[in-house]
């Protein structure tokens, strides 16, 4: 496996929080204002969609450059948002993009719930080099996971149908990384019972 390159852990956060928050800023900024082209009218939300797919796709260039290494779950994020902004921006209908959100956690909890029917803790795959975990541990983690993106999943579609464009944009950009956060935090409990030290990886290698 390619070892991953040192980066400044604030430029790091920049390339990863950066895109998000700039939608949100550019949105308060444009959500009241539409642009006439080629004849049809688009708000601020599909333009301001239009310009986040390439920032995107800029900043994830840029951390790969930077470190080497890109995980799964930012692949198939990007693809995710170029294929639904891009729906989003052709058919000019912003539920496409707020649509994408669920899509997405629904595809990491479905993913994890297979892994945990085949006896398996499938987030080990994505962070067994940072939480060295038995595996009893993972299966515990990965059941915890697999739950928390389910419930962002059928929160964020009671969101955006229900409430409106602008509470949505907040709900997606503060609220539900938020919640993911806290969820990771609430589970230093199990990650330190079920922690493997290094003669202990080394004996079970």
């Amino acid at each position: 496996m390619r070892q991953e390159k040192a980066v400044n852990p604030w430029l790091r956060q920049g390339l990863e929080l950066g895109p998000p928050i700039l939608f949100f800023l550019a949105y308060m900024r444009f959500q009241d204002v539409t642009w006439t082209i080629g004849g049809r009218d688009y708000d601020g939300f599909i333009l301001v969609t239009a310009g986040f797919v390439p920032l995107l796709l800029l900043s994830m260039g840029i951390l790969w450059k930077l470190t080497g290494r890109i995980s799964r779950i930012q692949v198939f994020t990007a693809v995710m948002v170029v294929v639904f902004g891009g729906l989003t921006v052709w058919l000019n209908d912003e539920r496409f993009f707020k649509m994408k959100t669920t899509l997405v956690y629904g595809f990491f909890a479905v993913t994890l719930g297979i892994g945990l029917l085949r006896g398996q803790g499938w987030l080990k795959v994505l962070m067994g080099e940072m939480l060295p975990m038995s595996d009893r541990g993972w299966l515990i983690l990965s059941r915890r996971i697999a739950a928390t993106f389910a419930l962002m999943a059928v929160a964020n579609e009671a969101v955006w149908r229900t409430q409106s464009t602008e509470f949505w944009v907040t709900f997606e950009t503060f609220g539900l990384p938020a919640f993911l956060f806290v969820a990771f935090m609430a589970q230093s409990r199990l990650i330190e019972r079920e922690s493997l030290s290094a003669d202990d990886g080394e004996r079970k290698g």
